[in-house]
């Protein structure tokens, strides 16, 4: 330890003296809780736990720990005294370092001041060249609209000695005349804009419009005056003036009172022309007409055998004629539509007829008027197609003269039909009669005319005609003293309405269906009519069993036995005969062979089903033993026979 203490003697000779002070450990600023403190988390420590675990002496500990620190103390002052130079250096390198950094952090800041300058300066370009792409693009624009404007207001030379000097049938003159009308429409609409320029052309252009105007007009009035001279083809300058049609639309958009003048005095003019020509045409037509028209009389109840006055007039050769509708039907097909006219010389010469209707109120021809009709339809449909508005007037004032017309004599025919007194038209007959046969070809006639153009009004006036017409073969029917000569007459009647209106009308239509339904149920009436004189007792036999075997009164059909009996011997002695007679009652009572053979079936299939409901009857425990049930033919056998007496067509 004193060897070790010299030497530490010996350093601390060469170590500077260190002056630490006086320690005042009664400074006012030691606290005694805060020493309080430290002792208490000194005591804490793991190492003081364990010396005190082991019991060892901290004062002597304490020491030892005190000495070991100044042996470390000195020992670190002895490095950095050893490194002092090295120190020293560090701090010229530290020092001549900081100055370079200095040097460095004042060009940095050199920089920094220059690239906000620069940033600045671009910034500005930026600003200038907006500034300049926008006047740029103002310029761009306002040299476009210059450019147009002085285009379309500079009038050139051409232009100027086209419209004066040059005829106004050249193809220059008429291009020039669109290129002059386009620079007054563009001059117009920029002097509401109150552009200065307008009116240092103003004048040239009032000039040259001027004279266009004036070289179309004596254009134009030549044309139409060459129209007047006799024996002119009017369709040449006709031509002529269409080609040319951008003139008057010029005078429209430039002199209304100039364009309002060629108008008047074309209309003038062609109105003339057309009247004399359309004049001259009808007065011809009128000599190709039907000989024979229709008047107040020619009704559809009208009575054929009426006796007229000696002054009346005589009754049409054939007044069913007004009441067909025959070839009449073609002049609304497409092909007779659009047809040439009719020359009426060559009209002659072929007997070629169609009704010209000069006057309608003295016309009683219903057909007639509603061809008329559905003619006009057509041809506005076809103007329609074609984009013809200027004769829709007159269609539709040729309309609102005919329909109230033809309305009117369809309810004259109505009416003739309802105060029709049957007991005035003669004697009486079971075959069709001709009021019905005028209804059917008239009534099929106007459906078949209006399918292509339906109205509701026609629909309802048929519709009541309709109605007459069936109260009055009612009426006629019970003229017949018999109900078989009635059934006979009506069948026969509504049979032929209805083959008249299928042939011609679709099977769909009301007057089919309704008249329809009325044959098969006088039909079937009919039919058990015919069947009674014959079979009668057998007929009301099965009828009067099936009820009494459905109430299940079974013991009342004993008291039938005989009349069983005489039932069954009669029908095999007499039905043959019964049916052929049968067969040729009906053949000669109905006109349509069709009609007839159909009743004929019908008839004898209602007597197979009745003989059926007999053998049926007949299998019942009150007659299953009866002797006379050996004598019923075979309902197979029967049909068989049957079928031989059925006529084929």
């Amino acid at each position: 330890m004193a060897a070790e203490g010299g030497e530490v003697k010996g350093d601390q000779d060469e170590m500077p003296e260190l002056n630490l002070g006086e320690l005042d450990i009664t400074s006012d600023e030691f606290i005694l809780d805060e020493v309080d403190t430290h002792i208490q988390a000194n005591l804490e420590d793991e190492l003081v736990k364990e010396a005190l675990k082991t019991g060892v002496d901290l004062r002597h500990y304490s020491k030892q720990v005190e000495t070991e620190l100044q042996h470390i103390e000195h020992a670190s002052i002895k490095d950095y005294i050893k490194e002092s130079r090295n120190i020293a250096s560090l701090h010229n390198q530290i020092t001549a370092c900081d100055t370079i950094l200095e040097r460095m952090e004042q060009m940095l800041s050199m920089f920094q001041c220059d690239l906000s300058s620069i940033s600045s300066e671009i910034q500005t370009l930026q600003e200038q060249s907006i500034t300049m792409n926008i006047k740029l693009k103002n310029r761009q624009s306002v040299r476009s609209e210059l450019s147009q404007l002085v285009d379309e207001l500079v009038i050139p030379n051409s232009m100027i000695t086209t419209v004066l000097e040059t005829s106004v049938t050249e193809q220059q003159f008429l291009e020039q005349l669109h290129e002059l009308n386009n620079k007054i429409n563009y001059v117009k609409e920029q002097s509401f804009k109150e552009t200065l320029a307008c009116s240092d052309v103003q004048d040239t252009l009032d000039r040259l419009k001027i004279k266009a105007v004036s070289k179309i007009r004596e254009y134009i009035l030549q044309k139409i005056y060459s129209f007047r001279k006799p024996m002119t083809n009017y369709q040449v300058p006709q031509n002529a003036l269409l080609k040319y049609r951008f003139f008057y639309q010029f005078l429209l958009a430039n002199e209304r009172h100039v364009a309002k003048e060629i108008r008047d005095e074309y209309v003038d003019t062609m109105s003339k022309i057309y009247f004399s020509y359309f004049k001259s045409y009808t007065n011809r037509l009128m000599k190709v007409q039907y000989e024979e028209v229709a008047d107040k009389d020619d009704l559809m109840g009208v009575e054929d055998t009426a006796k007229k006055g000696f002054f009346s007039k005589p009754s049409l050769k054939n007044r069913n004629t007004i009441f067909t509708l025959g070839n009449r039907g073609n002049v609304i097909s497409s092909s007779e539509l659009e047809a040439p006219i009719i020359v009426p010389h060559a009209a002659q010469k072929s007997d070629t007829r169609k009704h010209v209707h000069t006057y309608i109120a003295d016309c009683f021809d219903s057909i007639a008027i509603f061809l008329s009709i559905h003619i006009i339809l057509r041809f506005k449909t076809i103007m329609a197609k074609r984009n013809v508005p200027a004769v829709d007037k007159y269609w539709e004032t040729l309309l609102e003269i005919l329909w109230p017309r033809f309305e009117y004599i369809l309810e004259l025919n109505i009416q003739s039909i309802r105060n029709t007194d049957p007991q005035k038209l003669g004697a009486l007959d079971t075959r069709p009669h001709y009021v019905t046969r005028r209804y059917a070809e008239f009534s099929s006639a106007i459906v078949s005319i209006n399918e292509t153009h339906p109205n509701e009004k026609t629909h309802s006036l048929l519709g009541q005609l309709q109605v007459e017409v069936e109260n009055f073969v009612l009426r006629m029917a019970a003229e017949f003293a018999s109900r078989r000569e009635q059934l006979i007459f009506l069948i026969n009647n509504y049979d032929m309405m209805l083959g008249v209106l299928m042939e011609r009308a679709a099977d769909d239509s009301k007057e089919v269906e309704s008249f329809q339904q009325l044959l098969t149920a006088r039909t079937q009436e009919f039919i058990e009519e015919i069947l009674s004189p014959p079979f009668g007792g057998m007929i009301a036999f099965v009828k009067e069993a099936e009820v009494l075997i459905e109430k299940g009164q079974l013991e009342k059909l004993k008291a039938e036995e005989g009349w069983v009996v005489q039932l069954v011997r009669g029908f095999a002695g007499t039905w043959k005969q019964a049916v052929e007679n049968l067969s040729q009652d009906v053949m000669r009572s109905f006109t349509n062979f069709r009609n007839g053979t159909g009743i004929i079936q019908g008839a004898l299939t209602q007597l197979i089903q009745y003989y059926h409901r007999f053998h049926k009857v007949l299998s019942q425990p009150p007659f299953r033993n009866l002797p006379v049930r050996s004598d019923l033919i075979n309902i197979h056998h029967l049909m068989v026979e049957v079928k031989k007496h059925k006529p084929s067509f």
